[in-house]
């Protein structure tokens, strides 16, 4: 789930670059570990007991989870190449998942799972790749209206679950333990801050577990027959390789909830930047389009073993928050821990005893805040009359496509039930009204070499532009201004590139928001971001430094915002420059 969070300047500890003693780094992975293991483990025991899956995959596809969540947490923290962010973020079972998944198994089995799941992760790495052409299209409103609809998709499923318990018990099991896990997750959550509000889900899990021991619901048995360390046989169901009409129907559902996935993987990549160090930075995209590659390797592992894809968990963000540890050896110790309690049965049975009413309750509760969660990405990146009307109609149409109650006897037989998903159908319609939008936003562009000498071309372009909107010789001046400091500062840490010099290219738009111009510059990759350099302003006085702080001075006087975007071999600035009033 996607999490945002900032600390003041001086409470961190240790930043991520830094190294805290072996006894704290290990403690807090272990920590941490014990706070994440529930979803990571009962995301795919969900999923495979509501698709009626055998006990032999129930027990492969838990052991697969703990290990890839093991293995990509840490390459997310050591970051080999491209893949990785470089800051301590936990990976763990997507719940997004769930419905998809459930629908794999049940149509086709745990081979059709895994290669959708296999599929759709290499559009991940696509995402990655190019991730600055898809920041039009995965807007806030489209990342937050899809996260609200996948509880709408997901809760029909563990409500079900509510209810599954052995043949025999006492009619008050399933409401009891139920009631007790909702009850002590929301009182501790409500009436506690700070550490104790993180532990609540887990206080949950264990009370509820304890009172359905009492009822006689818990498996116990399962744990006490577990092996302490082992590997399940015979689990992996290899891949389906048929093609056939289930794959061709599920896998744009698949290839939709992975790109979703990412999304949630970019808030937590942007938001861990913000808490991993003491003075606050600009956010780099590089960081972030690792973190969406190490989230790809995962999915990638996932559907090669047949198990649950995976994603990055918010909870790395409050930790680290909370701590004020960033330091990458705890992201280290949690994924080692994880690898390590894959090959312990005994450990996973603990999890996997959890009754059904407990666990479904459990989630129930991650999926409300989910909703929430989605709900608070729309409104904080400004909504306003289009983005509502964009955010109602996607998810309301949403919930009447996975209820069956929009024209069903037309929408069952299209593209194979596409639209039976309300998730699906909702979220393809909130990216298409958000293209839409997009696409017919007056602006203006300019393409054109990235060389100072197409500043002449570049000033006539924004005249042009300045004319048509009425503006006077004042507004031109400022935009001139702002478009030669801009493209100076960006030629002039360009320079500094040791490799084979490629002629490159500067893409400009320009369009007008109430009185303002709102220019966005997209050129190749620098080495240093704006942002930054403008914050650390007069902090070195050598003359080389003096002389190129003149642009950014100037940058910071003529704009009222500058946001650089730094992605690997794009650069994007966006800089407003107010009106005359």
């Amino acid at each position: 789930m996607t999490g945002t969070g900032s600390v003041s300047p001086g409470s961190i500890r240790y930043e991520a670059d830094e190294k805290p003693p072996t006894a704290l780094a290990f403690g807090l992975g272990i920590q941490f570990a014990i706070l994440i293991v529930g979803p990571v483990v009962l995301t795919p025991a969900i999923v495979v007991r509501a698709a009626g899956g055998s006990e032999e995959f129930l027990f492969w596809a838990t052991f697969a989870a703990a290990a890839i969540c093991g293995l990509t947490t840490m390459l997310q923290v050591v970051k080999v190449g491209r893949i990785g962010s470089g800051y301590v973020l936990g990976m763990g079972t997507s719940g997004a998942f769930i419905a998809i998944c459930v629908a794999a198994i049940a149509k086709g089995g745990p081979a059709m799972l895994a290669t959708l799941v296999a599929v759709s992760a290499l559009f991940q790495f696509a995402l990655a790749w190019r991730l600055s052409l898809f920041r039009k299209v995965l807007t806030p409103t489209v990342a937050g209206t899809v996260i609200m609809l996948i509880p709408v998709t997901v809760m029909p499923i563990v409500f079900d679950i509510l209810k599954q318990v052995p043949e025999g018990s006492s009619a008050s099991a399933a409401p009891v333990t139920a009631l007790t896990t909702i009850v002590v997750i929301g009182v501790i959550a409500l009436k506690s801050s700070g550490k104790w509000r993180l532990w609540a889900p887990v206080i949950g899990v264990i009370i509820g577990s304890l009172v359905g021991l009492y009822f006689g619901i818990y498996d116990i048995d399962r744990v006490l027959n577990a092996d302490w360390i082992g590997v399940p046989a015979g689990g992996w169901p290899g891949f389906d390789l048929s093609f056939g009409p289930v794959f061709w129907a599920l896998l744009p559902g698949f290839i939709f909830v992975t790109l979703i996935g990412a999304v949630e993987t970019i808030g937590d990549a942007v938001a861990i930047q913000r808490v991993s160090w003491r003075r606050p930075r600009a956010i780099d995209f590089r960081a972030v389009q690792g973190a969406v590659a190490a989230d790809g390797v995962g999915n990638l592992l996932s559907g090669l073993a047949a198990t649950v894809p995976n994603t990055t968990y918010s909870t790395s963000v409050a930790v680290t928050e909370l701590t004020g540890v960033a330091s990458r050896r705890v992201g280290i110790v949690l994924g080692a821990v994880f690898v390590v309690v894959a090959f312990m049965p005994k450990v996973l049975a603990l999890v996997l005893a959890i009754p059904g009413p407990v666990a479904a309750s459990y989630v129930i509760v991650l999926l409300a805040m989910l909703f929430v969660l989605g709900m608070r990405i729309v409104i904080d990146s400004g909504i306003d009359y289009r983005k509502g009307l964009i955010t109602g109609i996607s998810f309301w149409a949403g919930v009447g496509f996975q209820n069956g109650l929009i024209f069903p006897e037309l929408v069952s037989g299209f593209a194979g039930g596409l639209l039976d998903n309300g998730m699906t159908a909702g979220g393809l319609l909130v990216i298409a009204l958000t293209m839409f939008v997009e696409l017919t936003e007056p602006r203006r562009r300019l393409e054109t070499p990235f060389k100072l000498s197409e500043l002449p071309k570049v000033r006539e372009f924004l005249s042009k532009f300045a004319t048509r909107s009425g503006w006077d010789d004042t507004m031109k001046h400022r935009m001139d201004a702002v478009a030669e400091e801009t493209m100076l500062t960006l030629l002039r840490q360009d320079s500094g590139d040791k490799s084979e010099k490629i002629e490159k290219r500067l893409l400009l738009t320009i369009r007008r928001e109430g009185g303002d111009a709102v220019l966005e510059f997209i050129a190749a990759s620098g080495e240093h971001n704006l942002e930054d350099r403008i914050s650390m302003l007069g902090e070195r006085t050598d003359e080389v430094t003096a002389e190129r702080q003149v642009s950014l001075r100037l940058l910071r006087h003529l704009a009222s915002s500058i946001h650089h975007q730094q992605y690997y071999d794009t650069d994007i600035v966006t800089v407003r420059v107010e009106g005359n009033g």
